[in-house]
């Protein structure tokens, strides 16, 4: 196929801000975590599919299966939908915890 060009598994950007390792990043509707560190308008990799332990809204009360939300004014995921961009599924509970297993399901 020659307009083939990626799997889309991860994906090269130029960062939006300063971000380190294991960060969740997101623009627009892309969310991933940040392969390495990066700074403000360099290229960032970002994994946009598999399982991560992401930092959630320690007063969330998250569920396996539950969706989950990337809340990018305070860099965690929510249960909350409301002015946040849908990212994935929990695959832990972890109630007062301030952080999941989350599967990505890459861009909706």
């Amino acid at each position: 196929m020659r307009n083939y060009i990626q799997k889309g598994d991860n994906i090269t950007v130029n960062s939006p801000n300063d971000v380190l390792s294991g960060a969740g990043v997101i623009i627009g509707n892309l969310f991933g975590v940040a392969n390495g560190d990066a700074q403000t308008g360099k290229p960032v990799v970002l994994s946009t599919v598999g399982v991560f332990d992401l930092p959630k809204k320690t007063a969330d009360d998250i569920a396996v299966g539950d969706t989950v939300y990337w809340d990018d004014t305070n860099s965690e995921l929510t249960v909350t939908a409301t002015d946040n961009t849908r990212v994935g599924v929990a695959i832990t509970a972890n109630a007062g915890a301030g952080t999941i297993v989350t599967r990505l399901n890459g861009s909706f």
